[in-house]
């Protein structure tokens, strides 16, 4: 299944996309996706639903975040071993792990750049969302605990990140700094979440051309991973590292700017588009 959600901020109604690629209405069946639908119980439930019997919504407008209520937004630091290596680092023993601090965005909404920020890049990152409570989990059962994928745009301020001490937090928790979607695949139109290709283009140049088959710790280790440091609970997510292109290691580095537009996608997951603004807060909610 392919879940989504669509409307104005605040109004989306809950929907699923069809064989054709059609947005189908499931207002009718539930009043919107949120983490208790992400069960095992609630997606099989979903899955008996025929789309064909659904309304058709020949407008969607806009597209909003997969599921109503992302939790825990987790990300992995230098997880390509290729990534790594443009930005001078060196491929991590263990998985670096940082937060978002962000409320996920849907996957085409703005890009609103922090004040002053003169280094804010991208990273197009496949997201694993989390159905099942997962708590100290086995490796051979980690892949149990999933709800689907998505794509993610990690968006980072590199001034903030890596020049201005601390942690990595500050650079990426910004807000609108977390799109997600524009779907939540489940697990079952994934054959292998290691084998997915992903790309960005900035104004129309491709930066990234990357596969998570090169990531240096995979879906299921860093779902085992985690799990030894914090209880997993339906709606959280884990966003997995990016492949090389990164603005930073550009030579010289290139950054995002006023008026820019972002597209970025993961074969099988969607696309997603930005453009990004200077520091306004009206986009803001």
């Amino acid at each position: 299944m392919k879940l989504l959600r669509y409307g104005p901020a605040g109004q989306e109604k809950p929907g699923i996309l069809d064989a054709q690629g059609a947005v189908r209405d499931l207002s009718g069946v539930l009043p919107d996706i949120t983490s208790r639908n992400l069960s095992a119980q609630g997606l099989d439930a979903l899955r008996r639903v025929d789309p064909a019997s659904l309304p058709v919504v020949a407008q969607p407008g806009r597209i909003g975040t997969p599921y109503a209520d992302p939790g825990k937004f987790i990300c992995i630091g230098l997880n390509y071993s290729d990534h790594a290596a443009e930005t001078g680092a060196e491929v991590p023993a263990e998985p670096i792990l940082f937060n978002k601090w962000s409320r996920a965005t849907g996957p085409d909404d703005a890009i609103v750049l922090p004040k002053g920020s003169v280094k804010t890049d991208w990273e197009v990152e496949l997201g694993v969302v989390i159905g099942a409570k997962a708590r100290y989990v086995p490796l051979a059962d980690a892949l149990k605990h999933v709800a689907g994928y998505c794509v993610i745009n990690d968006v980072s301020e590199r001034e903030y990140q890596i020049e201005r001490g601390g942690t990595w937090d500050k650079g990426k928790g910004c807000d609108t700094f977390g799109p997600i979607g524009p779907w939540l695949v489940t697990p079952d139109e994934v054959a292998d979440p290691q084998n997915l290709a992903m790309w960005l283009e900035v104004n129309g140049k491709r930066f990234q051309n990357g596969s998570t088959r090169t990531m240096v710790f995979g879906v299921a280790y860093l779902i085992h991973y985690v799990s030894q440091f914090v209880t997993l609970y339906p709606g959280d997510l884990i966003s997995t590292g990016t492949p090389p292109g990164v603005g930073l290691g550009q030579k010289p580095p290139v950054y995002l700017k006023d008026g820019d537009v972002v597209r970025l996608g993961i074969d099988g997951l969607g696309e997603q588009t930005q453009r990004v603004h200077a520091w306004n807060a009206d986009l803001l909610d």
